[in-house]
């Protein structure tokens, strides 16, 4: 989670002073939803992201360094460079792809599973998904066609409380998106998702049900969106006070942090030490990222089509 912190952090930073080309969405303050559903999963299970889909790739164990220079637009990236923020992929720990569109990796993930269902393995696939995309059509398709199916699937809505700049009660008739699982026949779980202990409890019992062959579920995160739609946005849609009172009294990071102390889970030298390895691992992950080169122009035309299958270590 504190990785996943620092590496957003330094990516807001070296936006704004005109590093990082492209548009940049950022995930803090959700950190312990996809931590807490994929400490669940195993390396070869799949996920499929969002457009705010650094936090579920680092979650993943995806390499912050080819992460980092993906940003940067350099050759050294997971995609060449040619990805950016929304598009990062690492077939090597499952991670189908970040996503542009929204609502555009719940098929994917249904699909992902069916073909899971087809060579009769055990792999799980899980999708992230906000709580605007549980509005468009691709939601509904996907949980009906996995409830039929009863594909291995569980999918995953961060409830950050804004879609964009419209905010939940003005655009959806429910209150709790896990409500509609009623509609399609499948179990419909809510939890903190700012407790990254709950959403693991919960996640863990949702993918060993998809692992039977009992087919998907559909978990809420309660979560928050604690920066702007984008990097850049004025936010002019909510007030500072919000923010800064959800960031005081709902920080996922502070809550965990609280818990280990008071579980005596670790000691404070002991915390240090990880907030230290985390700052080196950022560090480098720039150093890496800023003596990449860029691709050639002619390689804009390269991977384009690809042949034979995907290698899934």
């Amino acid at each position: 989670m504190l990785l996943i912190r620092r590496f957003e952090e330094k990516v807001n930073e070296k936006f704004l002073a005109g590093d990082i080309p492209g548009f940049v969405h950022l995930y803090i303050g959700e950190e312990a939803t996809a931590v807490g559903v994929c400490s669940a999963l195993t390396r070869a299970d799949y996920i499929t992201s969002t457009h705010r889909g650094h936090g579920h790739t680092i979650a993943k164990g995806a390499d912050v360094k080819r992460c980092m220079a993906e940003l940067y637009g350099r050759k050294t990236g997971y995609c060449k460079g040619k990805g950016g923020s929304m598009h990062i992929a690492d077939f090597g720990v499952g991670m189908l792809g970040a996503n542009g569109v929204v609502g555009g990796g719940i098929n994917l993930a249904a699909g992902a599973a069916l073909a899971v269902q087809l060579r009769k393995a055990k792999e799980v696939a899980v999708c992230f998904f906000g709580d605007g995309a549980s509005n468009r059509g691709t939601f509904h398709e996907g949980l009906n066609m996995a409830a039929v199916w009863k594909l291995p699937v569980v999918f995953v809505c961060e409830n950050n409380q804004w879609a964009s700049t419209t905010p939940l009660h003005e655009a959806t008739a429910v209150t709790d998106i896990s409500q509609r699982a009623t509609s399609y026949a499948i179990p419909g779980v809510m939890v903190d998702g700012n407790d990254v202990f709950a959403v693991y409890e919960a996640a863990q019992q949702a993918v060993e049900r998809a692992r039977q062959g009992e087919g998907p579920t559909l978990l809420e995160c309660k979560t928050y969106r604690i920066k702007g739609h984008f990097v850049g946005d004025p936010e002019q849609y909510r007030t500072r006070e919000e923010v800064m009172a959800q960031m005081e009294e709902r920080d996922p990071i502070k809550k965990l942090l609280e818990r280990i102390l008071a579980d005596e889970l670790l000691t404070e030298e002991q915390l240090r030490e990880i907030e230290r390895k985390v700052e080196q691992d950022v560090a480098e992950a720039v150093r890496f990222a800023e003596e990449s080169p860029f691709p050639d122009p002619e390689e804009a035309f390269e991977d384009l089509y690809v042949e034979g299958e995907a290698d899934h270590a």
